[in-house]
């Protein structure tokens, strides 16, 4: 057997199961075509793959190497294919888009698929990145555009279009001294921002868009911050937070998810913190049909969230 995906299901399920037979059963073959499988694996490298004289399974060190070698493959593999799409599959448009995963995790469900189920010829290919590695890719032509925050920071050779952003709030739990028992969300009079702030924060890593937000907010009360953790998800902040180890600023749609959570948010003003949505392409390059189809997609979606 040649196929990498397949050998690395095959691996997966036989370390999963920590018996052939099992393994075999669960693959619809039979045990002893996956027992001989490994042996000429192994006798094609000259060394075992797996230790399988105590359970649970390992991999042996050669056989870590191993695996590593055939996720490359794969990879390659699916990079070739994505590459010659053009060239194999010239009714297909190909659209590569650049965006923050936690980002992506929200904005993308609203986005994609009403799009490609109105253009079934068109084959979105994600790229996760950083903004600034998302950026550079877009100026460079790795990528067709990125969707992102904070279009005022981004290079003047991009064009974008906007979208209004969320409510940003600081969320408070039980451990905190500044939760108050029987609420959910705070009138913003209620607290003193600046000394909520001064808690133990837990906070996106400094390249994501809300953390520069945060940061001037920080800036602007000339508060040092006192951060415990970082992590480069929202998503993760935000959890953390709803488990005491620290505040955190996230936004409506992450919260309104958590509304049975003993939690308060405290709503922070406009006029400190207010991130929009951008869809970023180059400046005077020729767009594809079905990127301006997918920009005019962006541009009638509602992001507005409300908890």
């Amino acid at each position: 057997m040649n196929d990498p995906e397949a050998l690395l299901h095959y691996l997966d399920v036989l370390l999963k199961e920590n018996n052939f037979t099992k393994a075999a059963r669960e693959l619809y073959i039979s045990q002893p075509y996956l027992t001989q499988l490994i042996k000429r694996i192994e006798k094609r490298l000259g060394t075992q793959i797996i230790n399988r004289d105590h359970v649970p399974f390992s991999l042996t060190e050669a056989g870590m190497i191993y695996y590593k070698y055939l996720e490359n493959i794969s990879y390659n593999d699916q990079q070739l294919e994505r590459e010659l799409a053009p060239f194999t599959q010239p009714n297909k448009e190909i659209i590569k888009v650049g965006i923050l995963e936690s980002l992506g995790t929200f904005l993308l469900p609203r986005l994609l698929p009403d799009f490609l189920k109105e253009n079934p010829t068109v084959e979105i290919q994600l790229f996760e990145n950083s903004p600034r590695t998302n950026e550079t890719k877009l100026l460079n032509g790795e990528i067709d555009c990125y969707i992102g925050q904070t279009p005022k920071t981004i290079s003047r050779d991009l064009t974008y279009s906007v979208k209004d952003g969320e409510q940003y709030y600081v969320v408070i739990p039980q451990s905190s001294s500044f939760f108050q028992s029987g609420k959910f969300i705070l009138e913003p009079s209620s607290l003193d921002l600046k000394e909520v702030l001064q808690d133990p924060m837990v906070l996106s890593y400094s390249e994501s868009a809300i953390r520069h937000q945060v940061n001037g907010l920080f800036q602007k009360f000339h508060i040092k911050p006192n951060i415990v953790l970082e992590s480069k998800s929202i998503v993760t902040t935000t959890e953390l937070a709803l488990r005491g180890v620290g505040l955190t600023i996230s936004s409506a749609s992450i919260l309104t998810k958590m509304r049975q959570t003993p939690i308060n948010l405290l709503p922070i003003d406009e006029n400190l913190i207010y991130i929009q949505f951008f869809i970023a392409t180059q400046t005077n390059k020729e767009l594809s049909p079905a990127l301006q189809r997918l920009i005019t997609c962006f541009k009638k979606l509602n992001l507005k969230s409300s908890i």
